[in-house]
């Protein structure tokens, strides 16, 4: 299916938002602080928040620059905020109140007249009518002054070209140069209602894209996406044609309530294991979701940011290191064996189901990615001393996961994964026991290219293990990004199989989810992910969804909807019938590659050429071909079958159809497809035409099946590989690295007829006169 990557608004759908819409507001804190932000109303916001040091500072962000919506959806970039005036009523409790040093400041980043950057400092108590902590505020951005006594420290501010807004809050006894940690959480909340801007700059317009649904769900992440208000979330979701489910990944690093230990805070509180800003924004999260039809998963994992990780409770390898992720900072790994571990997992789970209910959601939880850890050079995580004990006191080591293991070592790792699955379903337990007397959906996520990566072909009886077998959950998800990014297409398919043979769950039960990409500058990985979840429609699942929606939003990923007719929804080439045009060509028939190229000639005569394709397009005149009134006859209803050019064709090229120069009879090594790299398993079919820095090559999607012919460093294959559609060589086992992948075949052109109309005029076709038929070659593949 089609698939588009927007950098910017151009032309389509927008509105209008009043300046300083709720919705917009962000929240920035440092670790280990939390705080969160919800729209309450049209124009009111309340932020939570949770200190735990002195020197803890949060602020509440307004961005001139819209970097977080998808760009079709942003607001405009206005930084002048001259002749514009905000006003809001400000409420708020358990934060140095607004009359007090350290009281709430509006920081602005901009520029000064001059072009110079500049920060001014906007005490809000001096724009203030009422008491400290429950005021009405009025900023008159062309007449506001920094500075903390007026007018003695008056610092005008140059309103025309501003960046950022930042309002600061701070616990009471906030010390921003002290390290110490506060006696105890200090919690606190501010409310802002009543938000209007008036002025010459009141309102921004905004993007108002509606993507037509398109059939897939969409996963978001509390991590990254809880310093937005969940009503900006969901806006995102709903109009980028998004439905159904929604997977939200709790994170590792900001849901849990944390406790200082020393020079440390550590997660670890069983009996209220949220902390208050999280349990607000989800609340809100959950019940707005449900109102706009859509059903929420919770999505929690075994991984909590290292820093805040008890020791007690990390998986470790035979040496003692720690499970740590590649992330930065990193995460570690809770052991599945761990009981304190475990006991505060499940009281998150539950108190995250308890959300779910109180929102009027159905309950729908996903245990993701759970292992046991596995380091790239082989050591596994199945020794600290909560596994060791589980594991019968004095398990044998496992240095390397990827050399041959004995019968002891292979044993270990199967009660590892009894273990694990033992673990799952206790997790699972825990959030119906939470859910009572209502329904629980439970789902699993699995990561196949770690699972089952091939150099440690052991490593499925610890993390896949027998225990997750149907019917342990209502539905089993499956992600491969590694192999689908990285083309390892073969052993995507391969894990397909033997997580099917293993598990035992019907494609009715499974889920396919489709991503991501974890860098910016690697946004053309979206042509596999979207080629990827093509293909996962024709394996039926249960759903599919996208994995994320951060991802989504930064690169502009718009998935476009099927084609109206269902018939074509899932034909990758639109109206198409695989058919040959049913008459000879004639010597007369007229055959033209074209290219398209602009041609811009200065006033001196010189000129400049843009080569606007990369190959060229044939077209064709078939009239010649026609000699008689019954081919005539045939011709007539062969183009009216076709509706004229309304559904494509296939036409035999009689100057060009061989792979073995032009028309000559295929082999085995006329056409070099690609070189093996042990993962690739997918070859198209190609041609090439010319050598050196002229040479075009041309994708071949309708070629004959039954001429195609493979080979690999020179020896043809009767077996091994399939030809798919769209001219694409599948092998059964991805080729080596350095081998040399050729075929040969005969292809016909996938054409349509140029015109809605066929001109025969009776009496000169009857004198001899040839009628003009033009047909046109449809693009299939880049």
């Amino acid at each position: 299916m089609a698939f588009w990557l927007a950098d910017r608004r151009d032309g389509q759908a927008s509105d209008w938002i009043q300046r300083f819409d709720p919705r917009f507001w962000t929240v920035n804190f440092p670790r280990p602080m939390m705080a969160s932000v919800v729209s309450t109303a049209p124009d009111a916001l309340r932020i939570d928040a949770c200190f735990l040091r002195e020197a803890d500072l949060g602020g509440l962000i307004w961005q001139s620059e819209d970097g977080l919506d998808h760009p079709l959806l942003a607001y405009r970039t206005d930084r002048n905020y001259a002749h514009t005036v905000l006003r809001f009523r400000w409420r708020s409790a358990g934060i140095v109140p607004l009359d007090a040093v350290n009281g709430p400041t509006l920081t602005m980043e901009g520029r000064d007249a001059a072009g110079a950057p500049r920060t001014w400092y906007v005490r809000l108590w001096n724009y203030a009518e009422g008491e400290p902590e429950d005021a009405v505020i009025a900023l008159p951005f062309s007449d506001l002054m920094g500075g903390f006594a007026l007018p003695a420290d008056a610092d005008p501010v140059w309103p025309q070209d501003i960046d950022r807004l930042f309002l600061s809050f701070v616990p009471a006894g906030y010390d921003g140069a002290s390290a110490a940690a506060l006696p105890a959480e200090a919690e606190a909340w501010i409310e802002m209602t009543g938000i209007a801007c008036d002025g010459e700059r009141a309102m921004l317009e905004i993007g108002d894209v509606m993507v037509p649904p398109h059939g897939l769900g969409i996963a978001t992440g509390f991590d990254d996406q809880g310093v937005q208000t969940p009503a900006r979330v969901l806006r995102n979701v709903r109009q980028l044609g998004y439905r159904g489910s929604i997977v939200h990944y709790v994170g590792m690093s900001h849901y849990y309530r944390l406790a200082a230990d020393g020079g440390t805070y550590l997660a670890g509180d069983a009996a209220d294991p949220l902390n208050t800003p999280t349990r607000a924004w989800h609340r809100a999260f959950f019940a707005q979701a449900a109102a706009l039809g859509f059903s929420p998963v919770i999505s929690l994992s075994y991984e909590v940011l290292d820093q805040n990780c008890p020791e007690a409770w990390k998986q470790r390898d035979h040496a003692g290191n720690p499970a740590l992720t590649g992330w930065d900072p990193p995460s570690s790994l809770l052991s599945p064996a761990n009981a304190g571990a475990m006991a505060w997992l499940q009281a998150v789970a539950a108190a995250f189901a308890g959300l779910m209910v109180d929102a009027g959601a159905p309950v729908r939880f996903q245990v993701g990615e759970p292992w046991w850890w596995t380091f790239a050079d082989g050591r596994i995580c199945l020794y600290d001393a909560a596994a060791v004990a589980a594991l019968g006191g004095d398990p044998p080591e496992i240095a390397d996961m990827r050399a041959a293991l004995s019968s002891a070592q292979r044993a270990l790792l199967d009660d590892a994964g009894t273990i694990l699955a033992q673990s799952t379903a206790d997790l699972v337990g825990a959030v119906r026991a939470a859910a009572a007397p209502g329904p629980v959906e439970a789902m699993v996520l699995v990561f196949s290219p770690t699972l089952l990566d091939a150099s440690m072909p052991e490593l499925r009886r610890a993390n896949l293990p027998m225990g997750w077998a149907s019917p342990a959950f209502d539905r089993l998800q499956v992600e491969d990004y590694d192999w689908l990014t990285g083309g390892a297409d073969g052993l995507r398919r391969s894990a397909y199989a033997q997580i099917d043979a293993r598990l035992g769950y019907p494609p009715d039960q499974q889920d396919y989810l489709a991503g991501f990409v974890p860098q910016a500058g690697d946004r053309q990985q979206w042509r596999a992910i979207d080629a990827g979840i093509d293909e996962a429609i024709r394996r039926v699942p249960h759903e599919i969804i996208v994995w994320a929606l951060q991802q989504v939003v930064r690169d502009g990923f718009v998935r476009l909807p099927p084609q109206s007719n269902p018939a074509e929804a899932n034909d990758p080439m639109q109206a198409f019938d695989d058919i040959a045009y049913p008459l000879a060509l004639g010597r007369d028939a007229t055959i033209v590659p074209e290219f398209s190229t602009s041609v811009a000639v200065t006033a001196s005569g010189f000129e400049r050429r843009n080569s606007l394709w990369s190959n060229a397009r044939l077209r064709f005149d078939v009239g010649p071909g026609v000699r008689s009134e019954a081919e005539l006859g045939v011709l007539i209803a062969f183009f009216r079958a076709r509706r004229g050019p309304a559904r494509g064709f296939l036409l035999r090229d009689p100057s060009d159809h061989s792979s073995n120069m032009m028309t000559g009879e295929p082999g085995a090594i006329d056409q070099v497809l690609g070189t093996g790299d042990g993962l690739r398993a997918d070859f198209a079919l190609i041609k090439h035409y010319g050598e050196g820095e002229a040479l075009q090559v041309r994708r071949i999607t309708r070629p004959v099946a039954v001429s195609v012919i493979v080979s690999v460093d020179g020896v043809s294959l009767e077996s091994g590989w399939t030809l798919n559609p769209g001219g694409i060589i599948t092998f059964d086992d991805a080729p080596v690295d350095g081998a040399l992948v050729r075929a040969g075949f005969l292809f016909d052109v996938p054409v349509r007829f140029a015109e809605d109309r066929l001109e025969i005029a009776g009496a000169a076709f009857a004198a001899g006169d040839a009628p003009s038929v033009p047909i046109i070659e449809i693009r299939e593949a880049a």
